[in-house]
């Protein structure tokens, strides 16, 4: 590859890993994975093409010193290790078992998260369970948070994915 076109692959990937991250996070709120594993393989993908490529890297863009190894580390682990945890994630999203077994678990904690830009007061009630011995969060529209001290249990419809992490297909609050 030329330098002219790895000045434009190098920012194409970094900003497609990112918009590839906030989409995973949609997918991640839906799937019962613990974090330390997605962030094992951001770091393991983004150091393995940081040994492999960081000579191309260094010829492309004229840093040097301390700012080169970080300019190159954060687009490797933010661009390539981003896409490939969110190709795992999305791999296993989209090719999980189609047949939802339904279960009930208690509520442990209640909290909520602010709404969106211009509508910060519209609250999203979080409900955090414990799903066969981890801590997972809820999270549920505004429209949930008046009543949201009401609420006992949460009702799960789970598909098992395609690496075995369970997905949340259906949640409903009793």
């Amino acid at each position: 590859m030329m330098k002219k076109q790895r000045k434009i692959f190098y920012p194409t990937i970094f900003i497609l890993g990112l918009f590839l991250m906030t989409w995973q996070i949609t997918i991640f709120r839906n799937t019962i994975i613990d974090f330390k594993i997605l962030i094992g393989i951001i770091l393991f993908v983004g150091t393995m093409t940081f040994l492999i490529d960081f000579k191309n890297y260094g010829k492309t863009f004229k840093y040097s010193g301390i700012i080169l190894y970080f300019s190159s580390s954060m687009h490797y682990i933010c661009g390539f290790g981003f896409m490939a945890c969110s190709i795992f994630m999305l791999i296993n999203y989209y090719m999980a078992d189609s047949e939802p077994i339904k279960e009930s678990y208690k509520i442990i904690e209640r909290s909520s998260l602010p709404g969106r830009k211009y509508h910060r007061d519209e609250r999203k009630p979080t409900f955090d369970i414990n799903y066969n011995g981890k801590i997972k969060e809820l999270v549920f529209p505004h429209t949930y948070y008046e009543k949201m001290e009401f609420y006992s249990n949460v009702e799960l419809e789970v598909r098992k994915g395609y690496f075995g992490f369970d997905i949340l297909e259906n949640k409903t609050l009793n």
